[in-house]
């Protein structure tokens, strides 16, 4: 089987705290098995990624331009969760981190194996924890 390479090298969420958004960010990535990425730069900076590839990678930097973060209208991180109570987990550390609901997990249609749960994080950027369980299914076979 050919090994697909990801699309994506990393993505990068602003933040206005860089210690709030690594507090809050930080339970999220465990539940989702994502490792902290030891990283030396001139600015700070906090990186998570599977163990098994460097690539894609989660990122939270201050912005490099010195001026405050402010959320991006349309934008969200789509975090894609193992199961179903993975999703209500990160959901659960995200409210209990200071996040804001923006729809509670569980599926979006009656009978779907689509789970999803919508978050604001403390500097007002929407993410996803997400779960298909058609396509993981499809995907171990």
């Amino acid at each position: 089987m050919e090994m697909i390479k990801p699309v994506i090298s990393h993505i990068t969420l602003g933040t206005n705290d860089l210690d709030r958004a690594v507090a809050f960010y930080t339970p999220i990535m465990e539940a989702l098995k994502l490792r902290r990425v030891p990283m030396e730069r001139s600015a700070p900076f906090a990186m998570w990624n599977r163990a098994e590839s460097f690539r894609p990678a989660i990122a939270l930097a201050l912005p490099e331009n010195g001026q405050p973060h402010h959320p991006g209208n349309g934008h969200m991180l789509a975090l894609l969760a193992p199961d179903r109570p993975t999703v209500s987990l990160v959901h659960h550390l995200a409210m209990d981190g200071g996040g804001s609901d923006e729809g509670a997990p569980g599926p979006r249609e009656e009978g779907s194996d689509i789970c999803y749960a919508y978050i604001r994080d403390p500097d007002g950027s929407k993410i996803c924890a997400f779960y298909d369980g058609v396509k993981v299914q499809a995907a171990d076979e």
